[in-house]
Protein backbone atom coordinates (compact mmCIF):
# COMPACT_ATOMS: atom_id res chain seq x y z
CA UNK A 1 0.00 0.00 0.00
CA UNK A 2 1.23 3.72 -0.37
CA UNK A 3 1.82 5.76 2.57
CA UNK A 4 -0.22 9.06 3.09
CA UNK A 5 3.58 10.69 2.84
CA UNK A 6 4.35 9.17 -0.21
CA UNK A 7 0.25 9.54 -1.61
CA UNK A 8 0.72 13.51 -0.98
CA UNK A 9 4.20 13.90 -2.87
CA UNK A 10 1.98 12.42 -5.61
CA UNK A 11 -0.82 14.83 -5.50
CA UNK A 12 1.77 17.68 -5.52
CA UNK A 13 3.32 16.55 -9.01
CA UNK A 14 -0.21 15.99 -10.61
CA UNK A 15 -1.56 19.17 -8.96
CA UNK A 16 1.50 21.67 -10.70
CA UNK A 17 0.82 19.34 -13.88
CA UNK A 18 -2.61 20.00 -14.49
CA UNK A 19 -2.33 23.96 -13.81
CA UNK A 20 0.35 23.84 -16.15
CA UNK A 21 -1.53 21.80 -18.92
CA UNK A 22 -4.28 23.37 -18.75
CA UNK A 23 -3.00 27.36 -18.43
CA UNK A 24 -1.39 25.86 -22.09
CA UNK A 25 -4.59 24.99 -23.20
CA UNK A 26 -6.35 28.43 -22.49
CA UNK A 27 -3.53 30.07 -24.39
CA UNK A 28 -4.00 28.05 -27.48
CA UNK A 29 -7.81 27.88 -27.80
CA UNK A 30 -7.99 30.64 -30.00
CA UNK A 31 -5.69 29.08 -32.32
CA UNK A 32 -7.17 25.65 -32.01
CA UNK A 33 -6.16 23.20 -35.26
CA UNK A 34 -8.57 19.88 -34.96
CA UNK A 35 -9.06 16.89 -36.74
CA UNK A 36 -10.58 13.87 -36.52
CA UNK A 37 -9.46 10.74 -34.83
CA UNK A 38 -12.34 8.56 -35.39
CA UNK A 39 -15.87 8.64 -36.26
CA UNK A 40 -16.71 10.38 -32.87
CA UNK A 41 -13.38 12.03 -31.64
CA UNK A 42 -12.10 14.84 -32.32
CA UNK A 43 -8.14 15.69 -31.58
CA UNK A 44 -6.28 19.01 -31.46
CA UNK A 45 -2.69 19.79 -31.50
CA UNK A 46 -3.44 21.54 -27.97
CA UNK A 47 -3.87 17.64 -26.67
CA UNK A 48 -0.67 16.73 -27.50
CA UNK A 49 0.88 19.80 -26.22
CA UNK A 50 -0.83 19.45 -23.05
CA UNK A 51 -0.23 15.88 -22.47
CA UNK A 52 3.26 16.17 -23.28
CA UNK A 53 3.53 18.93 -20.36
CA UNK A 54 2.20 16.62 -17.75
CA UNK A 55 4.09 13.31 -18.52
CA UNK A 56 7.16 15.56 -18.49
CA UNK A 57 6.64 16.81 -14.92
CA UNK A 58 5.52 13.17 -13.88
CA UNK A 59 8.62 11.63 -15.51
CA UNK A 60 10.78 14.61 -13.79
CA UNK A 61 9.93 12.88 -10.27
CA UNK A 62 8.73 9.54 -10.74
CA UNK A 63 10.18 8.18 -13.70
CA UNK A 64 9.82 4.13 -12.72
CA UNK A 65 6.31 4.74 -13.27
CA UNK A 66 3.97 3.48 -16.01
CA UNK A 67 1.89 5.98 -17.97
CA UNK A 68 -1.29 5.34 -19.73
CA UNK A 69 -2.53 8.78 -21.89
CA UNK A 70 -5.02 9.31 -24.45
CA UNK A 71 -2.92 10.84 -27.53
CA UNK A 72 -0.67 8.29 -28.97
CA UNK A 73 0.78 7.50 -32.47
CA UNK A 74 -1.42 7.01 -35.11
CA UNK A 75 -4.38 8.01 -33.01
CA UNK A 76 -4.01 5.15 -30.50
CA UNK A 77 -3.04 5.63 -26.85
CA UNK A 78 0.32 6.36 -25.18
CA UNK A 79 1.66 3.67 -23.19
CA UNK A 80 4.71 3.07 -20.95
CA UNK A 81 5.01 0.41 -18.71
CA UNK A 82 6.30 0.87 -15.07
CA UNK A 83 9.72 -0.16 -14.54
CA UNK A 84 10.69 -2.82 -12.19
CA UNK A 85 8.13 -4.01 -9.94
CA UNK A 86 6.32 -1.31 -9.79
CA UNK A 87 2.41 -1.10 -10.28
CA UNK A 88 1.70 2.70 -10.09
CA UNK A 89 0.32 3.51 -13.44
CA UNK A 90 -0.97 7.45 -14.05
CA UNK A 91 -3.96 7.80 -16.36
CA UNK A 92 -4.07 10.86 -18.37
CA UNK A 93 -6.78 13.09 -20.38
CA UNK A 94 -4.67 16.46 -21.55
CA UNK A 95 -8.11 17.75 -22.30
CA UNK A 96 -11.31 15.82 -21.43
CA UNK A 97 -14.23 17.57 -23.25
CA UNK A 98 -12.18 17.94 -26.96
CA UNK A 99 -15.09 18.50 -29.01
CA UNK A 100 -15.99 21.76 -26.58
CA UNK A 101 -12.73 22.70 -26.81
CA UNK A 102 -12.43 22.74 -30.37
CA UNK A 103 -15.64 24.75 -30.65
CA UNK A 104 -14.28 27.50 -28.03
CA UNK A 105 -16.74 26.40 -25.31
CA UNK A 106 -15.54 26.55 -22.13
CA UNK A 107 -16.49 23.57 -20.65
CA UNK A 108 -13.46 21.01 -21.10
CA UNK A 109 -11.05 20.15 -18.03
CA UNK A 110 -7.58 17.98 -17.32
CA UNK A 111 -7.88 14.81 -15.95
CA UNK A 112 -5.26 12.78 -14.27
CA UNK A 113 -5.68 9.81 -11.77
CA UNK A 114 -3.36 7.80 -10.40
CA UNK A 115 -3.60 3.76 -10.78
CA UNK A 116 -2.40 1.07 -8.11
CA UNK A 117 -2.98 -3.19 -8.52
CA UNK A 118 -5.88 -1.17 -10.71
CA UNK A 119 -7.64 0.77 -8.78
CA UNK A 120 -7.97 4.51 -8.66
CA UNK A 121 -6.11 6.20 -5.56
CA UNK A 122 -5.53 9.82 -6.76
CA UNK A 123 -7.51 12.05 -8.66
CA UNK A 124 -6.94 15.36 -9.96
CA UNK A 125 -9.40 17.38 -12.34
CA UNK A 126 -8.33 20.73 -13.15
CA UNK A 127 -10.96 23.37 -15.17
CA UNK A 128 -8.72 25.97 -16.46
CA UNK A 129 -11.97 27.96 -17.59
CA UNK A 130 -13.28 28.85 -13.72
CA UNK A 131 -9.57 28.12 -11.89
CA UNK A 132 -11.50 24.88 -10.71
CA UNK A 133 -9.38 22.56 -8.90
CA UNK A 134 -10.63 18.76 -7.81
CA UNK A 135 -8.20 16.40 -5.89
CA UNK A 136 -8.37 13.19 -4.10
CA UNK A 137 -5.32 11.26 -2.54
CA UNK A 138 -5.74 8.14 -0.18
CA UNK A 139 -7.63 8.73 2.64
CA UNK A 140 -7.31 12.63 2.36
CA UNK A 141 -10.29 14.86 2.09
CA UNK A 142 -11.49 15.59 -1.36
CA UNK A 143 -11.13 19.11 -1.55
CA UNK A 144 -12.52 22.01 -4.42
CA UNK A 145 -9.90 24.73 -4.70
CA UNK A 146 -8.82 23.30 -1.16
CA UNK A 147 -12.64 23.21 0.44
CA UNK A 148 -13.57 19.36 1.79
CA UNK A 149 -16.39 18.16 -0.17
CA UNK A 150 -18.73 15.51 -0.61
CA UNK A 151 -21.28 13.31 -2.87
CA UNK A 152 -24.79 15.05 -2.03
CA UNK A 153 -27.65 12.89 0.32
CA UNK A 154 -30.63 14.27 -2.33
CA UNK A 155 -32.79 11.96 -4.26
CA UNK A 156 -34.25 11.98 -7.71
CA UNK A 157 -36.51 14.66 -7.77
CA UNK A 158 -37.11 17.50 -10.47
CA UNK A 159 -34.42 20.27 -8.58
CA UNK A 160 -32.10 17.36 -8.51
CA UNK A 161 -29.51 17.23 -11.72
CA UNK A 162 -28.00 14.50 -13.74
CA UNK A 163 -25.08 14.39 -16.00
CA UNK A 164 -25.77 12.15 -18.88
CA UNK A 165 -24.59 11.81 -22.83
CA UNK A 166 -25.24 13.89 -25.42
CA UNK A 167 -24.77 11.57 -28.20
CA UNK A 168 -26.32 8.59 -28.98
CA UNK A 169 -25.59 6.63 -32.13
CA UNK A 170 -28.01 4.27 -31.88
CA UNK A 171 -30.73 6.22 -30.42
CA UNK A 172 -31.70 7.64 -26.90
CA UNK A 173 -32.73 4.72 -24.22
CA UNK A 174 -35.79 4.56 -22.92
CA UNK A 175 -34.30 4.79 -19.54
CA UNK A 176 -33.05 8.39 -20.10
CA UNK A 177 -35.93 9.92 -21.98
CA UNK A 178 -38.22 8.28 -18.47
CA UNK A 179 -35.37 10.21 -16.30
CA UNK A 180 -35.82 13.53 -18.14
CA UNK A 181 -39.29 13.18 -16.48
CA UNK A 182 -37.91 13.24 -13.09
CA UNK A 183 -34.93 15.23 -12.66
CA UNK A 184 -32.45 17.74 -14.76
CA UNK A 185 -30.53 16.22 -17.11
CA UNK A 186 -27.08 17.89 -18.10
CA UNK A 187 -23.96 16.78 -20.49
CA UNK A 188 -20.80 19.36 -20.06
CA UNK A 189 -19.71 17.63 -22.44
CA UNK A 190 -16.57 16.19 -20.24
CA UNK A 191 -17.16 12.79 -18.62
CA UNK A 192 -14.49 13.89 -16.03
CA UNK A 193 -16.20 17.27 -15.29
CA UNK A 194 -19.85 14.98 -14.51
CA UNK A 195 -17.31 12.65 -12.20
CA UNK A 196 -16.35 15.83 -10.46
CA UNK A 197 -19.32 17.58 -9.93
CA UNK A 198 -21.18 13.92 -8.41
CA UNK A 199 -17.99 14.33 -6.07
CA UNK A 200 -19.21 18.12 -5.29
CA UNK A 201 -22.85 16.91 -4.99
CA UNK A 202 -23.84 19.62 -7.75
CA UNK A 203 -24.61 16.49 -9.82
CA UNK A 204 -26.59 13.06 -7.47
CA UNK A 205 -25.49 11.04 -9.98
CA UNK A 206 -23.74 10.71 -13.75
CA UNK A 207 -24.29 7.93 -16.42
CA UNK A 208 -21.73 7.85 -18.95
CA UNK A 209 -21.68 6.16 -22.17
CA UNK A 210 -18.14 4.35 -22.99
CA UNK A 211 -15.76 6.39 -21.48
CA UNK A 212 -12.12 5.08 -21.59
CA UNK A 213 -10.05 4.62 -18.78
CA UNK A 214 -8.48 8.39 -18.74
CA UNK A 215 -12.12 9.66 -18.76
CA UNK A 216 -12.89 8.33 -15.48
CA UNK A 217 -9.49 7.23 -13.47
CA UNK A 218 -9.32 10.58 -11.85
CA UNK A 219 -12.79 11.33 -11.48
CA UNK A 220 -14.22 7.92 -10.28
CA UNK A 221 -11.32 8.32 -7.56
CA UNK A 222 -12.84 12.02 -6.81
CA UNK A 223 -16.05 10.53 -6.49
CA UNK A 224 -15.70 7.23 -4.30
CA UNK A 225 -13.50 9.46 -2.22
CA UNK A 226 -16.16 12.00 -1.89
CA UNK A 227 -18.74 9.00 -0.94
CA UNK A 228 -20.54 8.20 -4.14
CA UNK A 229 -20.93 4.76 -5.42
CA UNK A 230 -18.72 4.34 -8.64
CA UNK A 231 -19.84 1.24 -10.94
CA UNK A 232 -20.84 -0.03 -13.91
CA UNK A 233 -24.54 -0.34 -15.72
CA UNK A 234 -25.54 -3.43 -13.39
CA UNK A 235 -23.82 -2.42 -10.59
CA UNK A 236 -20.72 -4.04 -10.08
CA UNK A 237 -17.39 -2.83 -9.70
CA UNK A 238 -15.32 -1.57 -12.06
CA UNK A 239 -12.16 -2.35 -10.30
CA UNK A 240 -9.53 -3.85 -10.67
CA UNK A 241 -8.33 -2.70 -14.58
CA UNK A 242 -5.65 -5.18 -16.01
CA UNK A 243 -3.49 -2.30 -16.74
CA UNK A 244 -0.77 -4.37 -19.01
CA UNK A 245 -3.25 -5.37 -20.98
CA UNK A 246 -5.44 -2.12 -21.11
CA UNK A 247 -5.43 -0.99 -24.73
CA UNK A 248 -8.67 1.16 -24.91
CA UNK A 249 -11.56 -0.67 -24.43
CA UNK A 250 -14.81 1.51 -23.16
CA UNK A 251 -16.80 1.16 -20.27
CA UNK A 252 -20.19 1.96 -19.05
CA UNK A 253 -20.47 4.07 -15.94
CA UNK A 254 -22.75 5.05 -13.46
CA UNK A 255 -21.90 7.31 -10.49
CA UNK A 256 -24.16 8.21 -8.47
CA UNK A 257 -25.07 8.75 -4.14
CA UNK A 258 -25.38 6.47 -2.23
CA UNK A 259 -29.35 7.67 -1.92
CA UNK A 260 -29.83 7.39 -5.87
CA UNK A 261 -26.70 4.72 -6.80
CA UNK A 262 -29.17 1.34 -6.97
CA UNK A 263 -32.38 3.34 -8.53
CA UNK A 264 -30.31 4.16 -11.41
CA UNK A 265 -29.24 0.73 -12.00
CA UNK A 266 -32.73 -0.91 -11.54
CA UNK A 267 -33.79 1.96 -14.51
CA UNK A 268 -30.98 1.67 -16.76
CA UNK A 269 -31.72 -2.32 -16.44
CA UNK A 270 -35.30 -2.37 -15.99
CA UNK A 271 -37.07 -4.61 -18.89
Amino acid sequence: MIDHKDLRNLLEVAVVAARLAGQKAMEEISFVKTSAKSNTELVTEADSHCQQIIIDNIMRDFSNHGIIAEEGKNNKLFKQNPRGDNDLWWVIDPIDGTNNYSQKILSFCVSIGLMYQGSPVLGVIYDPATDSMFTAAGDAPVQYNNVRIAASDSDIECFQTLGIESLFINGVPKWITQLQKLLRCRSLGTTALHLAYVAKGSFVGAIMNNPKLWDIAGGACLAQSAGAIVTDWQGKSLWPVDMNAYTGQPFNVLAANKRVHRKLVDMINAK
